[in-house]
């Protein structure tokens, strides 16, 4: 499902691929080729890219939970090694995205072993804007008796839709059509048209990955 967007330069052949261009997709294929019209060569997948929003990769609890003291800090965890796993040209109608991470986290008290189970979410957001879905799951680490660090595996997966991130056959022919120097559009960038820079956007998806924060849990991560 991989499309191949070319953006052919007027006399220079420097001339720059928009970066909007290069970063629609998270499993790009090969950029900056030089194609045989002397374009520069891009390829745009349907794959959503992925990452984790600010605040949201780590966690600390509180005994009590009210507190906010240093000396009341019990566990700490961060999510590492943020990774996404994804074919847009797999069998059905749906893109999906396999997301994995590492939970490392860190306790005060260590005499018993103790289980900490940590929500978290798994999100598709279109256009850099709009949540279309957010699923919930759990990781638990477990911590041994007398030891203070402990990590877990987690990961979670997204879905969207195929024709939802492909781009309308209008718009990948005015981002592939060839421009030749004297025309009057020659040096202008196809992005720059506001019906073409939309259908991109609304294209585009991301799968965001964080904890699962309680509205305090957010403020501490933000204000701290």
């Amino acid at each position: 499902m991989a499309q191949v967007l070319k953006v052919c330069p007027v006399i220079r052949p420097q001339i720059v691929v928009p970066a909007l261009l290069l970063l629609l997709g998270g499993c790009a294929g090969k950029t900056g080729e030089i194609d045989e019209s002397g374009g520069i060569t891009a390829v745009r997948s349907g794959c959503p890219q992925f990452g984790v929003p600010a605040g949201t990769g780590d966690v600390t609890l509180f005994n009590p939970s009210n507190s906010r003291e240093a000396s009341a800090i019990d566990v700490v965890a961060a999510m590492t090694n943020v990774d996404s796993h994804c074919d847009d040209d797999a069998p059905g109608n749906d893109i999906i995205s396999n997301v994995s991470f590492v939970v490392e986290a860190r306790r005060t008290h260590t005499e018993d072993a103790r289980d900490v189970t940590l929500p978290f979410f798994v999100t598709v957001v279109q256009g850099g804007s709009q949540v279309v879905s957010k699923r919930i799951g759990h990781v638990t680490v477990h911590f041994d008796a007398g030891k203070d660090r402990a990590q877990a595996a987690g990961q979670g997966v997204s879905f969207v839709s195929k024709e939802a991130a492909t781009l309308p056959r209008n718009v990948r022919e005015q981002l592939l059509r060839k421009r030749k120097a004297g025309q009057e559009d020659a040096a202008i960038d196809p992005l720059a048209q506001p019906e073409v820079r939309g259908a991109v956007l609304k294209a585009t998806y991301e799968t965001l990955v964080g904890f699962q924060l309680t509205d305090d849990q957010l403020k501490y991560n933000v204000t701290r």
